[in-house]
């Protein structure tokens, strides 16, 4: 019987994909000799929140996602980040692949508003294994599933997923809209003569700020 162990070795940015993305390097060790034709492999990513600690201004930033701080101990739970899939080359003994982490800037999704608040320090990502292994089999190939217990953890550094947005969005961002909410918005701007979206979203914040100023 085949027994696996999984290892994160790096995780880093990849500045010239088509699209954003960060690469997990792994490391596959089949420690019983046997000899592995191919495994079609599948992850899930999940971001660990509750294993690490948070500064006063990142703490504010997450108020949405978790509500006030007495409440995180209930409200910050593990969630799936990401499900991602490769195919791993036949070996004996070990083998280091490279896994594609998909990554959006949406904050629509969860895991970029999270990342998003985070000022430094690292993210605590667990990554749990899946799959189909073919080996060599009595006559020709064996089959057998990645065992249900085959997962790997890393401290993801902000800095490099910080350094993965800025070369595909950088020093902006953007978020998503309802069609008929579009299309009101840009109504709205082309009423007022505002030659930019930023232009248009700084006055409504302005407004809202004289607003505020006036109830207090």
């Amino acid at each position: 019987m085949s027994d696996y162990q999984f290892s994160v070795l790096d995780i880093f940015a990849e500045t010239y994909a088509v699209a954003p993305q960060l690469t997990a390097r792994l490391r596959i060790e089949e420690r019983t000799g046997q000899t592995i034709h191919a495994v079609a492999l599948r992850c899930q990513v999940r971001i660990e929140p509750q294993r690490r600690r948070y500064e006063a201004a990142e703490q504010e930033a997450l108020r949405g996602l978790f509500g006030e701080r007495e409440r995180w101990v209930d409200t910050l739970k593990p969630f799936l980040w990401m499900q991602c899939n490769t195919t791993v080359q036949g070996f004996v003994g070990a083998t280091d692949v490279d896994l594609v982490l998909p990554c959006t800037y949406d904050f629509d999704v969860i895991g970029s508003r999270y990342l998003h608040a985070l000022a430094s320090g690292s993210v605590p990502v667990n990554l749990l294994f899946s799959g189909t292994v073919f080996t060599k089999g009595t006559n020709g190939f064996g089959v057998q599933q990645v065992p249900w217990d085959c997962e790997a953890s890393y401290d993801l550094p902000v800095a490099v997923w910080r350094e993965m947005i800025e070369a595909y969005f950088p020093n902006t961002g953007w978020i998503r809209l309802d069609h008929d909410v579009l299309a009101r918005f840009a109504d709205y701007r082309a009423r007022h003569g505002w030659m930019t979206w930023e232009e248009t979203v700084e006055a409504l914040l302005a407004r809202d700020g004289e607003a505020v100023a006036r109830e207090s």
